[in-house]
């Protein structure tokens, strides 16, 4: 019997020696930043995750834990051209190579194209699927063709022209001094 794996409590290192795969799927409402997103209130709203783990060959050499992690959800957007809600499918796929400390991924993720993780004995899974989700966030979000026409003048018709009413400073045109 294969042990039960804990997404928020996952022993990376391990999941990647055993090559173990871990499928799940979370209610939107246990990611609150991603939930802040989200304009319609749908209970039953699900961030659906696959994540495997595996052992590849280091530059370096021997081996370093890897993981393959893949996510996505539904959200109900505000779109930037009509400001009415709009669905949109969010999703990724990564890549993540782990090494021993915070200190040395930092060193390696600035020189690497990789995704550089530090190991923990006990690394949230969900808080890095909720990170990914909030980077693949559409930074405009649009109906391809909007439900309702949308306003494209500035003016409406009860806006008065600027030239309708006097300018405040042509009445100084008078008191302009002589030059002398």
């Amino acid at each position: 019997m294969k042990p039960t794996l804990n997404p928020r409590k996952l022993s990376v290192l391990s999941f990647a020696k055993s090559e173990s795969n871990l499928d799940g799927t979370e209610p939107l409402a246990h990611f609150e930043r991603l939930q802040d997103f989200q304009q319609a209130d749908i209970p039953a709203a699900q961030v659906q995750f696959h994540a495997h783990g595996e052992m590849r060959a280091a530059a370096e050499g021997g081996s370093a834990p890897w993981l393959q992690l893949s996510a996505g959800t539904r959200l109900t957007l505000v779109c930037q051209r009509c400001l009415a809600p709009v669905e949109q499918e969010v999703t990724f796929a990564r890549d993540f190579r782990f090494v021993a400390s915070e200190a040395q991924a930092e060193l390696e993720d600035e020189e690497s194209e990789e995704d550089v993780l530090a190991l923990s004995a006990e690394f949230d899974l969900l808080e890095l699927v909720e990170d990914e989700l909030l980077m693949a966030l559409p930074a405009s979000p649009k109906h391809e063709v909007c439900p309702q026409a949308v306003k494209l003048q500035v003016a409406d018709a009860d806006f008065q022209e600027a030239e309708d009413k006097p300018n405040p400073f042509a009445a100084l045109v008078g008191l302009k001094l002589p030059k002398g």
